[in-house]
Order: structure tokens, then sequence, then C-alpha cells
């Protein structure tokens, strides 16, 4: 945690949270969104550029926040940035797992194996890489959250989706073994987050023929994440945000 005390304006203030995903989409305004309660947020994705975007504007905001361009396909990755993080900062309050890799819609006998390995490893390795690297930062937390965003064909399958939906199976299961480990040894939540039809670049390569003003902008679900932030969930919590 920082310095910093929270404050009715502020309710985050002083603590530390880690957004991956966090150059576009979801990701960046669930970024901004924590970074104007208060929270100093570590901005994580592979293109400095993008994350330099979205850090000048928390900037603008009154905010704070650190970059860290770090490609999570790479499990070495992932240990460098929990070590150079731990070595700054020695609590971590809120984990939010957000980056997902999308293979492309196809029946099952005809999924690409070099695609469905690309989005096995970013969507499933590199969550139990992440739980792994920051486990020891989170138990340090007096009530730290672990946020993970999910898809409905992870839990209700889907033609066609098999392949992105079966990384997202393996990683709410991931998630919720997790929370019940730490259910009784340490100040952790968990909560699984199914942001329904949002305006993402995922949503339009997946619809490409859907008017994006027909589904909710990013900042919905971003804004749902900060209040979920503040209840007293049941772990592993799971719900979907909707439009209202």
């Amino acid at each position: 945690m920082t310095d910093a005390t929270s404050t009715p304006e502020k309710p985050l203030a002083g603590q530390l949270a880690l957004v991956t995903g966090a150059s576009r989409g979801i990701g960046a305004a669930t970024a901004k969104a924590l970074a104007a309660q208060g929270a100093h947020v570590i901005l994580v994705a592979r293109t400095a550029k993008d994350l330099e975007a979205v850090e000048e504007q928390i900037f603008e905001a009154g905010g704070t926040a650190t970059i860290a361009p770090v490609d999570l396909a790479e499990a070495a990755g992932i240990a460098r940035l929990a070590t150079a993080i731990s070595g700054r900062w020695n609590a971590l309050d809120i984990l939010v797992i957000n980056a997902a890799g999308f293979p492309t819609l196809t029946p099952v006998w005809q999924i690409d194996a070099r695609e469905f390995n690309q989005a096995l490893t970013l969507n499933v390795l590199a969550t139990q890489a992440l739980l792994a690297g920051f486990d020891g930062m989170l138990r340090k937390s007096r009530d730290a959250r672990v946020i993970g965003l999910t898809s409905s064909v992870g839990a209700s399958p889907r033609a066609y989706w098999g392949a992105y939906g079966a990384t997202k199976a393996a990683f709410e299961n991931l998630l919720s073994s997790y929370a019940q480990e730490v259910r009784n040894t340490a100040s952790i939540r968990v909560a699984i987050v199914d942001p329904g039809a949002t305006r993402t670049k995922m949503r339009a390569k997946a619809y490409p023929g859907e008017n994006p003003e027909s589904v909710k902008p990013p900042e919905v679900v971003a804004e749902r994440i900060v209040a979920l932030l503040g209840e007293q969930f049941s772990s592993p919590h799971r719900e979907r945000v909707n439009q209202d």
C-alpha cells in the first residue's frame, strides 16, 4: 500500500492495484476508474506506447499510475514483473486479470492449434503465473481483491466458441480453486465478472456486423468493478454486468 489515506472522495487511496490488458477497452477503463478512486495503478500490457497514453489520461485526471510493458504470454516476463513490483511495494490490494486472447470462431474440429495454444497460454497459463507471482503480495494486504474478467461461454458452451470457451472455463476453475484455497488462510476475496456485451475490440472481432453503439461502453463495466471492490461479497463470487 502507499502512504495516502482513504477518504469518502478517494476510498481506494493508499491501495495498490494491478490491471492486465490495461492499454484499451475494459482494462483501460478499469485502470482509470481505480485511479479516480485514489488507487495507484500498475498498467500492464504489451505495448508501452498504448500504456503511456492511458497513464497520461490518469495523470491529467489527478491520479497516479505506473506502466509495466510485459508480454503475459511469457512466464518469465510475469516472474520479472512480480519481482520488480514486490521490490518497490509491500502489498498488492487489487489484481484485475483482464487480458485475454481470442482465437478465431470455428467448429471444434477446425480449431487452429497455434491460435488455441496462444489463447490457452494467455488466458490460462498466464493466470496461474500471475496468481503464483503475486500471491505473497496479496496475502500482505488487509483486504485483497482478485477480479477476473470472463465470458458467458466459459460456463455455457456455444457452437463455434469452443476454443475461447474452453480457455475461459479453465480460467474460472483456476480462480475458483484459488478462492477456496485462500479462504481460511488469507484476507483475499475472488470475484469472476462476466462483462456481457461490451463495446470492445474483441467484441467487434466476434460480431463484425454489429453497431458498436448498440452495446454498453467499457466504462459501465469498470464502474461495476470498482463498486464491487467496496462490497463484502462471498468468495468466490460470480456475476454478469448488464446494461442497466
